[in-house]
């Protein structure tokens, strides 16, 4: 019965990280899948793992340890998570920044789903880059390297914060290149053509070039963003190894 107990209570921690990790993760974390599916995705996965895992070294009647051990869990899995997510993040910023300086801005709405506010672009860059991840299997891996995280850190243990909190910061500068080395492209075209609006009216007020500004951005937005559509399952499969660096790092 000790061992049973002890292979339960190592079945439950390894299922809250493994939940608590689904819930932010993408491309688990988005609202259209149930979070009845989450959960039951995270014990499925807790279950399977915890088969080769050792007992968790706490004493049967050690609440507060257990109690404990749980929160560090929930800790450890949310911290992975929210690193995969900053990866990821990178997909919306870059279309966040074509929607700018396209003038998609003016009419961002409200993604009730994906949790975003975001005009066109953003909202479409997040949707493809989700459905990358699964048509590519990128999800298994990023699966995997959470599996993965109980050898470093095992059931009961905890991750370095310090090291966490320099990685969530490293992630955001990462994040914020990935989306200019993403969107630059077109950023570039697109300030080349105010440039050249600006220009024009200079030269001949009379045409009123600015009015003229908003249906040729529009056009040149939607020509060259099909360009950068075309790289993002590379972009995606780079973002899912610089997801996997992450959660190493944080170990």
């Amino acid at each position: 019965m000790m061992a049973d107990a002890s292979w339960m209570e190592t079945m439950m921690l390894a299922s809250v990280r493994m939940t608590a990790f689904v819930l932010i993760a993408p491309p688990f974390g988005h609202n259209a899948i149930p979070a009845r599916i989450k959960a039951m995705l995270g014990l499925g996965l807790g279950l399977a793992v915890s088969t080769t895992l050792p007992p968790l070294a706490v004493a049967a009647d050690d609440t507060a340890g257990f109690l404990l051990a749980l929160v560090g869990e929930i800790v450890i899995g949310l911290s992975l998570g929210f690193l995969v997510m900053l990866a990821f993040a990178a997909v919306q910023a870059a279309g966040s920044l074509i929607d700018l300086f396209g003038g998609f801005q003016l009419a961002q709405g409200f993604d009730p789903q994906s949790m975003i506010n975001g005009a066109q672009f953003t909202r479409f860059f997040h949707m493809a880059a989700l459905a990358l991840l699964f048509a590519t299997d990128g999800y298994q891996l990023v699966l995997r390297g959470a599996l993965q995280t109980f050898e470093a850190v095992p059931v009961g243990g905890m991750i370095d914060m310090g090291a966490t909190a320099e990685l969530i910061i490293a992630g955001l500068v990462q994040m914020f290149l990935a989306a200019l080395q993403i969107a630059g492209p077109l950023l570039v075209v697109l300030f080349l053509a105010d440039v050249g609006l600006g220009l024009l009216t200079r030269v001949a007020p009379a045409m009123n070039a600015f009015a003229l500004g908003f249906p040729l951005k529009i056009l040149i937005t939607v020509v060259f963003s099909s360009i950068v559509f075309l790289a993002l399952p590379r972009v995606v499969s780079s973002l899912v190894q610089d997801a996997l660096e992450l959660m190493q790092g944080a170990l």
